[in-house]
């Protein structure tokens, strides 16, 4: 995917997930649902699932969350046959410096093209007092209307509740068992019309892009 790597680091290398990141999402699961599986039933099917994502996937460095939203999809669908949950969707959480333009596009994106099927958030490191009203216009559009009134900071909470970290013209501490994925993206902070459009619509390529990569279902209504 152009201009898109998901890593762990701030030298730009892609990271392919390894054992001790599938034994960091084992524990993620275990504690998760120890009221209901074991340890070792949720160690079986992240081997079998990492087995079968492994041999058919074009992008090992979306190999975990894959493996991560079908045991989550398998234990969910069970606890919520016995009453107990609903079903697991990924979290996707947009960040940019100042929470004014580019993640608060792509969350809107993201919502509108993944629907029910994913949970969406954005913030920033140093949130501005205001969207811009430039990229609301941009928006606009588009069809559609932000739906967080302002800008918000980004807390260790919400890092870690997300299961997908984009960066986009920022760096940040890489956490285990999550996905950092990197999108260089102009920003249109003080810009023109013309390159806020600019800006939009390359988010939006790389959100449809990235909805795919996780085998989210896309609406374009």
């Amino acid at each position: 995917m152009a201009n898109e790597t998901a890593n762990t680091g701030n030298n730009g290398a892609m990271h392919i997930p390894g054992d001790r990141d599938f034994a960091a999402l084992i524990d993620d699961l275990a504690a998760r649902y120890a009221d209901r599986f074991t340890r070792e039933d949720i160690v079986a099917r992240v081997a079998s699932t990492r087995a079968t994502i492994e041999a058919g996937s074009h992008h090992p460095e979306f190999v975990e969350l894959l493996v991560a939203k079908a045991v989550r999809d398998q234990l969910a669908a069970e606890a919520l046959a016995h009453g107990q949950s609903a079903r697991a969707v990924p979290t996707l959480l947009f960040v940019c410096r100042h929470n004014e333009a580019r993640s608060q596009m792509a969350a809107a994106f993201a919502e509108r093209f993944g629907g029910d099927h994913v949970q969406v958030g954005s913030a920033g490191p140093s949130p501005s007092g205001s969207i811009n009203p430039l990229v609301e216009r941009a928006m606009a559009e588009r069809g559609i209307a932000l739906t967080r009134p302002y800008p918000v900071a980004l807390t260790d909470d919400t890092l870690h509740t997300a299961d997908v970290i984009v960066e986009i013209g920022v760096d940040l501490p890489q956490l285990p068992a999550k996905h950092h994925v990197h999108w260089k993206i102009v920003d249109p902070h003080g810009q023109p019309m013309d390159v806020v459009r600019e800006a939009r619509d390359a988010v939006e390529g790389h959100v449809r892009a990235l909805l795919a990569d996780l085998d989210v279902p896309i609406a374009d209504a």
